[in-house]
């Protein structure tokens, strides 16, 4: 696929940022192309530490929210968690739980079923919860745009706190003049909100849910070190819903891991070994990878309380049969997956849609929870907005995944005479409308798209070129340093033109691994490693080289066959030894 590449240059005074605080110019140019500017933000970046939180009670209505629990708590009333099916809902709703049962609450949960209810609280969730009894309901990682159903609970005469983290829902008038709108809800904690003067945003939703618990904690006199032991859970939510990985989310993840990697949490122990990770150090790729998809999974084929379940058992035999179930599920999560992604690529291909910019691809009998997974996939695979439609019990559902280049939820409006229901943020979006529409919306969405040819091509963004020669040990802990990488933490990436392959083996047990060696500016030779497509590549060397100079690769013979490469160096460890490799993302 065709590439544009980019050397990022940010002119900042490198030397200066480096003395001031503490770190390499090398390390410095990396955190400014990461347009980490900002002082306070430098610092926690530099050394993210739980004391470099920033103040909860900043936030709209939190203390407001902590005081109304606090009584609800004493009066003896009950309380109901109203969380979403996903691994960021199902964090929020433990959390939340965790911390109020410690608090001598009366309290338990509800999940919407993501089949059955669709997202977010519903009025059949509040009759339920009124008939049972609850005094007060609190939301986590939703009921931010549940302006219908939180009116109908205070007409019933509840109390409502909403915990959120999803952006504010607006009416526009005549001149696209955008007026937010708020429920009749007692509290309601988001950042996002307009008059909300905390100055972090990107929090997910158990992020939030954590800054109300510290400051619960606070007033109940719980050391805050009890507070901290949930970031374990939080590093996984975080991870999951793919927020940006700086400030505090930069915090929640470096910390979280050290956690996670001495669990005590029976649930998270038995899914770590059923996952056989239990001897690993887990790192941002098993969390969203390998354990968020197993908890989501059951939020995806069966109930996301399963998720939630594994995470509360206190018995050794429940922990260790919910686990087993959830890596079941995700197994057949993949296999449901994998069809579906096929499919959808026979579709792009055999119906001349490979042309459109904007992909709408209708799969009616695939599962509606894995339509945005497979979204994402395509979206990859082409790199472009991809829209999947599958058939539910009322119409047809959709999910989008986007690129950086398309605002997918201000083109959704621009349609929404089309739909029935959607909502979303630029880069990912849920509708749902009538069968008969689909044509018609593919064909708007297409039309209205002012994305060009170039908008499409694969962006390799290089922070700087690096000659192979100066890649040091040093240099190597220094990007480490800025590790975990992440949505807005991007690992770094670094480039040298004209290197030299001198030979190439291919290993792996289905073959998909390159390795390769290669010589340096100064006729050192270093190890390279490659896991992209294989056939792609001796494809292209044959093409521009013709087939004995691949041949030669392989037997390690003089050749001359040289390339631009897009790197990021590491240390390789086998049998005791370690040596610098560097990773191949990209060539030409």
């Amino acid at each position: 696929m065709a590439e544009r590449w980019f050397v990022k240059n940010i002119k900042a005074n490198y030397k200066q940022i480096a003395q001031k605080y503490g770190i390499t110019e090398f390390m410095s140019k990396l955190i400014i192309n990461r347009d980490i500017t900002n002082d306070e933000v430098i610092r926690s970046y530099v050394n993210p530490s739980l004391e470099r939180l920033r103040n909860a009670s900043d936030m709209k209505d939190l203390d407001k929210a902590v005081n109304i629990l606090k009584e609800k708590i004493q009066l003896n009333k009950k309380i109901r968690i109203v969380g979403d099916y996903d691994v960021d809902g199902v964090i929020s709703i433990y959390i939340l739980y965790t911390a109020l049962v410690k608090c001598n609450a009366k309290v338990d949960y509800e999940i919407p079923d993501r089949i059955k209810d669709g997202y977010g609280i519903n009025k059949d969730i509040i009759q339920q919860a009124k008939e049972d009894g609850v005094d007060t309901i609190l939301t986590c990682d939703n009921g931010i745009s549940a302006i219908e159903a939180i009116k109908y609970a205070k007409d019933l005469g509840m109390t409502v706190i909403v915990t959120d983290h999803h952006d504010i829902p607006f009416v526009e008038d005549e001149n696209n003049n955008r007026k937010f709108i708020s429920s009749e809800a007692d509290a309601i904690v988001n950042p996002k909100q307009e008059d909300c003067r905390y100055k972090f945003k990107q929090l997910c939703g158990a992020g939030v849910a954590f800054k109300l618990i510290q400051v619960l904690y606070e007033k109940f006199n719980i050391d805050k070190e009890e507070a901290f032991k949930l970031v374990e859970f939080l590093a996984i939510a975080t991870v999951c819903d793919v927020v940006d990985l700086v400030d505090e989310n930069r915090i929640f993840v470096k910390k979280g891991l050290e956690l996670i990697n001495n669990t005590s949490n029976l649930g998270l122990m038995e899914l770590l070994r059923e996952c056989e990770l239990n001897e690993k150090k887990l790192s941002v790729y098993h969390l969203g990878f390998i354990i968020g998809p197993c908890i989501n999974a059951s939020g995806r084929l069966d109930t996301a309380k399963v998720g939630l379940q594994l995470l509360l058992s206190k018995e050794e035999e429940e922990a260790v049969t919910l686990a087993k179930g959830l890596v079941r599920l995700n197994e057949e999560r993949k296999e449901m997956t994998m069809k579906g992604v096929e499919t959808a690529i026979e579709i792009v291909e055999m119906n001349g849609m490979i042309n459109d910019k904007v992909l709408v691809i209708y799969i009616p009998d695939v599962h509606e929870s894995l339509a945005g997974i497979i979204a994402g996939r395509i979206r990859e695979k082409y790199n472009a907005p991809t829209l999947v439609i599958t058939k539910s019990e009322k119409g047809v559902k959709g999910s989008g995944r986007s690129i950086e280049e398309y605002n997918m939820y201000e083109e959704l409006i621009k349609c929404k005479d089309l739909l029935q229901n959607f909502g979303g943020h630029p880069m990912a979006a849920g509708f749902s409308l009538q069968e008969e529409n689909i044509d018609e919306f593919r064909r708007r969405l297409n039309r209205n798209t002012d994305l060009k040819d170039e908008d499409l091509l694969r962006k390799v963004t290089i922070d700087c070129a690096l000659p192979l020669d100066s890649i040091s040990y040093d240099l190597i802990n220094d990007i480490e340093r800025l590790e975990p990488f992440g949505k807005a933490n991007s690992k770094p990436l670094f480039a040298e033109k004209n290197v030299n392959l001198i030979k190439a083996v291919v290993l792996g047990k289905n073959r998909n691994v390159l390795k390769l060696k290669v010589k340096t500016k100064l006729n050192k030779v270093i190890d390279a490693i490659y896991f992209g497509d294989i056939y792609e590549f001796e494809e292209e060397v044959s093409n521009k080289y013709g087939k004995e100079e691949l041949l030669k690769l392989y037997d390690g013979v003089y050749n001359g066959i040289m390339m631009d490469l897009v790197f990021y160096p590491n240390v390789n460890e086998y049998n005791g030894n370690t040596s610098i490799q560097i990773v191949v993302q990209n060539y030409r």
